[in-house]
């Protein structure tokens, strides 16, 4: 969309600063009501856009006391602009429509200060509507995670400060929640789910949490320093989603003709190789180490998805759609 030019009130801040530019370069020596009669904006505009001008863009600019207005102190070739290509205010106003799948956390408010601070500094290059784009683009979750979100501030909070914790961390399938004294390295939002890495000191390891299952959150008062080697991305990099192994799993599944377009519409794992069989069916081929999750995900095909290999993976796949079959 074109900015409105009729308008001042709707003019955008480079335009407005470009011809406060121009007065100081003529020589003119404009001051504040000078430009505030002249560009038809109030005041405290004027004085934004000199701040700006003189402190964000770095321009030689001084308030010259005995001409009543502003001068450059030293020559200026032109205008400084911080440009921003369409795409990339598109790609900043999509960051902002998905900031909807953290609202109600405790990550909201600072994620989206921060994209209006962007916002903000930067002069437009471009003018969309961001009414129209609440019409054309959003962002939705069929099965939204219940959050407790002082538990998530408390989490966020002594992760970044490396503060020991005492949860009350209830398994699934359990009654009770059961006490323990973790070391929480890492939160991560993984395909819309929220986990925490800690080092559990009951079973001496690292393990993955899920937050909505912890019921109370206390400091120990001590801190800790997470290994050098540690790493969510190397712990994650053969899963399947957050359930990492000791394993190494070659999965191969086949999938019907029905069910290969969507398979090849997504990267569903960094290691996976897809080759097309006769009848338009697509094998999938992946390196993992764990099947725990690869179990759930194929299940959820139905009958349009094959295990090949491993056997041990077909076989729990088997056990797993009997006890449909029963149920049903």
């Amino acid at each position: 969309m074109k900015p409105d030019h009729l308008d001042p009130k709707t003019r955008p801040p480079l335009e407005r600063m470009m011809k406060i530019h121009q007065a100081i370069q003529a020589g003119r020596h404009p001051n504040v009501p000078m430009l505030s009669a002249e560009l038809g904006v109030a005041a405290k505009t004027i004085y934004r856009d000199l701040d700006f001008m003189r402190d964000r863009l770095g321009l030689p600019m001084k308030f010259d006391a005995f001409r009543n207005g502003w001068h450059y102190t030293e020559p200026v070739d032109a205008f400084p602009t911080m440009q921003i290509t369409e795409g990339e205010l598109v790609a900043l106003l999509i960051a902002e429509k998905a900031l909807q799948q953290y609202r109600g956390t405790n990550f909201e408010r600072p994620l989206l200060s921060a994209l209006k601070k962007l916002q903000a500094a930067m002069p437009d290059t471009v003018s969309l509507s961001f009414a129209e784009w609440d019409k054309t683009i959003s962002f939705r979750t069929s099965a939204e995670p219940i959050v407790n979100l002082k538990v998530m501030d408390s989490l966020g909070r002594a992760a970044a400060r490396r503060c020991q914790l005492q949860i009350a961390y209830r398994k699934p399938g359990t009654p009770k929640a059961e006490s323990r004294i973790v070391d929480p390295y890492h939160l991560a939002n993984i395909n819309g789910e929220w986990f925490l890495f800690a080092f559990d000191h009951l079973r001496r390891d690292v393990r993955t949490f899920v937050p909505a299952r912890i019921q109370s959150v206390k400091e120990t008062g001590k801190t800790f320093s997470p290994p050098a080697k540690f790493s969510v991305e190397q712990r994650l990099r053969d899963s399947f989603g957050v359930h990492s192994g000791k394993g190494e799993h070659r999965v191969v599944v086949r999938f019907s003709c029905y069910a290969a377009d969507y398979v090849r519409e997504k990267r569903w794992h960094p290691s996976q190789k897809l080759r097309e069989l006769r009848g338009r069916d697509v094998e999938l081929r992946l390196k993992l180490s764990s099947l725990v999750e690869i179990k759930r995900w194929i299940l959820s095909w139905g009958g349009e998805a094959k295990v090949i290999a491993p056997r041990e993976l077909a076989e729990e796949v088997r056990l797993a759609a009997r006890q449909i079959a029963r149920n049903y």
